[in-house]
């Protein structure tokens, strides 16, 4: 029997769904063969340690680590690692410098801020990719600072990314490891940042997976998801999350040809800028994967007046 027009589309969504994981084994990450890069110990922090003493600590591990790298022949590591150390003024609440690394930064003052973003990566961030990351990070608090002063951006490089292409990307494995670390330093965010301030998880790409699994308390007021392949979960109303759940896409983003299916735990289902899911929808503009928080955007410009709480959704079906 030759298929029906409506079974067409689901065959298309397996093939090529199939083609991704045959791409994902038979290119695996460069990162996965790269030795080990030596590093300090991370910082262990007990309760109540100050984000100042955090911050003073952490900076001393990049400096330790950037020596350590450069003795080890890691020439490049060690020239991206003195780079995040800002001339000495960058303020890491986290930082780890072994394998691909781990680090979280605060753009602003957590003490006066009463809107605080929070910014979750997709794959491919790492302590050597970290300047692109930072970057969008940048430009998100220099938008926010020009309309409201008393606000923090946190770029939060909390766990281990998967790789672009590999097969730990097309699965929620590394997400719960993401989600697992996330709840609690949001909570502890709470405690570290000013009485009541306002979070806001802006996920991009996988990271979008990371936070739709991330259990939130009161304190997170929004989620923001842009360039998500999907969350694992069929519609917004699934998600631990009282928070309000919005969705965007560039109009020339490569992630809306990625099928919307999930086979034996491969895939993450339902697209969550469909009305169907159940998020709110922000204006995106015309921009590509890795262009939401560019500058001049619309898109970055959606994502600000979602922290300041400024703005209101296209389509609202998620309240």
């Amino acid at each position: 029997m030759p298929p029906t027009a409506n079974s067409r589309p689901a065959r298309l969504r397996r093939t090529l769904l199939a083609g991704l994981i045959a791409a994902a084994v038979v290119f695996p990450v460069s990162a996965a063969t790269t030795p080990d890069v030596p590093a300090p110990a991370a910082a262990r922090f007990a309760e109540g340690t100050s984000a100042s003493e955090r911050y003073a600590a952490n900076l001393a591990d990049l400096d330790e680590a950037a020596r350590m790298a450069a003795d080890a022949g890691r020439v490049e590591r060690a020239a991206k690692l003195r780079a995040m150390t800002a001339g000495g003024t960058a303020r890491f609440l986290s930082f780890d410098g072994h394998g691909t690394g781990r680090a979280v930064e605060v753009l602003g003052d957590l003490a006066t801020a009463d809107r605080i973003a929070v910014l979750v990566p997709g794959s491919d961030t790492t302590l050597d990719t970290y300047q692109r990351f930072r970057a969008g990070a940048l430009a998100l608090q220099q938008r926010l600072q020009a309309e409201h002063p008393r606000s923090a951006v946190v770029a939060w490089l909390g766990y281990d990314t998967p790789g672009t292409v590999s097969t730990t990307v097309l699965t929620t494995a590394r997400a719960d490891d993401g989600a697992r670390e996330l709840a609690p330093f949001l909570a502890e965010l709470g405690r570290l940042s000013g009485s009541g301030a306002r979070q806001s998880l802006l996920c991009h790409s996988y990271g979008s997976v990371v936070c739709a699994r991330t259990e939130t308390g009161p304190q997170v007021t929004d989620m923001a998801l842009y360039g998500s392949p999907g969350t694992g979960a069929d519609t917004a109303d699934e998600l631990p999350t009282a928070a309000r759940v919005w969705a965007g896409r560039g109009g020339d983003d490569w992630i809306a040809e990625v099928p919307h299916t999930r086979i034996a735990g491969i895939g993450f289902g339902a697209d969550p800028v469909d009305p169907a899911f159940g998020a709110r929808s922000f204006a995106a503009g015309t921009g590509g994967h890795s262009d939401y928080l560019r500058g001049g955007s619309t898109s970055l410009d959606s994502l600000a007046r979602i922290v300041l709480g400024t703005t209101a959704p296209t389509e609202a079906s998620h309240a």
